[in-house]
């Protein structure tokens, strides 16, 4: 019935030389294009000269980069983006753009081209690290730094962050990715061991987040609460887990955002141990809660 989407983005109905796809106006499907995602832009650009060239307008890229998106460029070489068009420094910025000596990165979503950001765990300020009775670094590429902490076992347990950023207005969600037990690869297969793994269930980690602006977050959490993760058919040992600390809202990117984030457990009549701590993401919070959601179908 009727002719096929190629024969209309050809502008023939396949019968006689009515109208079809390719006879829209440029200017008209770059206004279309202002309410598609990047994605859905991309693949309607192979349709047909008109939808190419649209797809390519800087005036339609131009929308579905952040506004501050210079700030964001500024972390680069001038080199690496000055003569780029709209739509390649879409493409640049939605790859990871490393800072702090590599330690941290950012990001624009694909999708929805807001800002998401990882902190690596030497980007994080962590009590004992430089003594290797308490801590080992182990590389992996479970971690999108290739590196993550490990605690054989300690006493007082602190980690601490700190980011300065002009985040675009958005509100995002802040949480710790970790690990309980030591994991590795034998005969190509991925083991755990938990053998320094102890003392979390005893007491519960605080987790806390500050805002220059006075917005603050805290919660609780045992890591091995094991009663509780039975029942609920969820086991945290030998999985990655993010624990959220909570969330808090930008309105302008100016002036710069500086967030403070721990999670600390300093009860010293119990050592703990067996943990690895992977790193620190800062995502917009509907967009975490979207792909949670994708994930768990």
């Amino acid at each position: 019935m009727g002719a096929s989407l190629s024969n209309l983005a050809d502008g023939s109905s396949g019968l006689d030389s009515g109208p079809g796809l390719g006879d829209i106006p440029e200017s008209c499907v770059a206004c279309v294009f202002l309410y598609l995602t990047p994605p859905e832009i991309c693949n309607l650009a192979r349709l047909n000269r008109a939808f190419r060239g649209a797809a390519s307008s800087d005036s339609v890229w131009e929308t579905k980069l952040p506004a501050n998106y210079q700030d964001l460029l500024d972390l680069l070489p001038p080199e690496r983006y000055k003569s780029l068009s709209k739509k390649d420094i879409f493409a640049l910025l939605s790859r990871p753009v490393p800072f702090h000596d590599g330690n941290k990165e950012l990001w624009l979503d694909r999708v929805t081209g807001r800002v998401c950001m990882a902190i690596s765990a030497r980007g994080l300020t962590i009590t004992g690290i430089e003594d290797r009775r308490y801590w080992n670094w182990i590389p992996t590429e479970e971690s999108r730094f290739n590196l993550v902490a490990y605690l054989q076992q300690i006493w007082w347990f602190e980690v601490d962050g700190v980011i300065k950023f002009p985040f675009p207005a958005d509100s995002y969600t802040l949480s710790f990715r970790l690990h309980l037990g030591r994991f590795s690869k034998r005969l190509g297969r991925r083991v755990c061991s938990f053998e320094h793994t102890h003392g979390w269930d005893i007491k519960p980690v605080r987790f806390e987040l500050f805002t220059t602006d006075g917005q603050q977050a805290l919660c609780e959490c045992c890591l091995d609460d094991t009663e509780h993760d039975e029942i609920n058919g969820y086991h945290k040992r030998g999985c990655w887990v993010d624990y959220k600390v909570g969330e808090f809202i930008v309105t302008d990117s100016d002036p710069v955002t500086e967030v403070k984030f721990s999670m600390k457990q300093i009860d010293c009549t119990h050592s703990k141990g067996g943990l690895c701590v992977d790193s620190v993401f800062i995502i917009p919070s509907d967009l975490k809660d979207h792909k949670r959601r994708v994930v768990l179908k």
